[in-house]
């Protein structure tokens, strides 16, 4: 008994053994990257914050106020929501407002509620039309802007005459109420309010631009000196930083279903478009597909298949088809009386050669009579296929 031994086989697929060898070296140097990048990315969530904000050291940030404030005893705690700001309006605490215009009215009349006559120091800096006239009533914001950033005090208030000159311009105010501080004026316009409280040490400063608090300004003209002496007057410094995370920005009233976040007008669009597809559904409706041939049920003679195609061609205009199914047809008898394929029956080179040689006659009056261009009405097209008849009977005739 003899047995054959079987062929080694080999395969030329690479195995996973072999990828991994091949693909090793850029995977660690991937996995690298991707560690450095989340460990770049945590360090600096936790060193970078957003402008005017006292944890942060960019350019746009307010940490070297918060430190020279710190060297002076005063304590600053940054607070996001409007809750935590309400208890913070207590007379040894300054409270800071960075972006009051983020508030919803709502919040709005709810801090106002909680700073009015508490004893303590609201700084405002920068409200704009949507929120002074909340938080500070008797307050109005000017639609122009200062013209310059650093102006001079001119006024009585200590604070500011004791920094001189300083940047401030920005959001200019008008004031509807007496006892108000007018500060560093553009155009006689103030642009720093103090409103003391109507009861109580309390007040509430209006300030029209941040520079003053910024990192990068600060030690510019009198800013340091103003910002130190509008923040320290008291223990304690509460930095407001209004966030859209804060459940008090919505009302459990305002919440609304997604019918009504759509635009007012979808209704009317969707109508139109309605509207359009029906049109367009109707225009294409009357369009006619391809001819599906049909073995017909009856016999029809040939003069009235003839008679019914002509009328349909007169009725559309379409001598121009008309007359290539006649010098067609015409072509196609004419070829096997003259010794020419039918398949050349249609090539001016083959068919006019030898109708010329049988007739003896002009070959461009045939050329213009079979392969011419089409007639120009229906008159030209009658004289047409009679001159055809009369050519084919005229080859025919022995």
């Amino acid at each position: 008994m003899t047995t054959e031994a079987t062929p080694a086989t080999t395969s030329a697929s690479p195995t996973a053994r072999r990828l991994w060898t091949r693909a090793r070296g850029l995977t660690l140097a991937f996995a690298l990257l991707l560690a450095g990048a989340v460990t770049l990315a945590v360090l600096q969530s936790e060193a970078r914050h957003g402008a005017l904000d006292p944890r942060s050291a960019d350019p746009s940030g307010s940490r070297a106020i918060a430190e020279l404030l710190a060297d002076h005893g005063v304590s600053t705690r940054v607070v996001t929501s409007l809750a935590d700001a309400r208890t913070a309006a207590r007379p040894d605490t300054t409270l800071l407002v960075a972006a009051p215009d983020l508030l919803t009215q709502p919040q709005q009349r709810d801090l106002h509620a909680s700073i009015a006559d508490s004893g303590g120091r609201t700084l405002l800096v920068a409200p704009g039309s949507p929120s002074v006239a909340t938080l500070a009533p008797g307050v109005s914001a000017d639609p122009a802007n200062s013209r310059g950033s650093a102006l001079s005090p001119d006024c009585a208030l200590p604070a500011a005459r004791s920094a001189g000159t300083a940047e401030t311009g920005g959001i200019r105010y008008t004031i509807h109420r007496p006892g108000v501080d007018e500060c560093y004026p553009s155009e006689r316009l103030a642009t720093l309010l103090r409103i003391p409280d109507t009861s109580g040490d309390g007040d509430t400063v209006v300030l029209g631009a941040p520079d003053i608090l910024s990192n990068e300004r600060l030690d510019k003209e009198g800013n340091a000196s103003l910002a130190l002496q509008l923040l320290g007057s008291r223990t304690h410094l509460v930095w407001y930083l209004p966030s859209l995370s804060d459940a008090s920005a919505t009302a459990p009233d305002d919440e609304k279903d997604f019918l009504d976040l759509l635009p007012s007008g979808w209704l009317w669009g969707t109508l139109q478009l309605f509207v359009a597809a029906a049109l367009a559904a109707l225009w294409r409706a009357r369009r006619l597909g391809p001819l599906v041939p049909e073995n017909l049920p009856v016999a029809i003679r040939a003069s009235e298949t003839v008679e019914g195609r002509a009328r349909l061609y007169r009725k559309a205009a379409a001598r121009d088809r008309a007359a290539a199914a006649l010098r067609s047809t015409t072509r196609i008898r004419l070829a096997p009386l003259l010794g020419v394929p039918v398949t050349q029956a249609h090539t001016p080179e083959a068919l006019l050669p030898a109708l010329s040689a049988h007739l003896h006659g002009d070959g461009q009056s045939l050329h213009s009579l079979l392969f011419g261009p089409p007639p120009g009405d229906d008159a030209a097209l009658t004289a047409l296929a009679d001159q055809l008849d009369a050519l084919e009977r005229e080859v025919r005739r022995p």
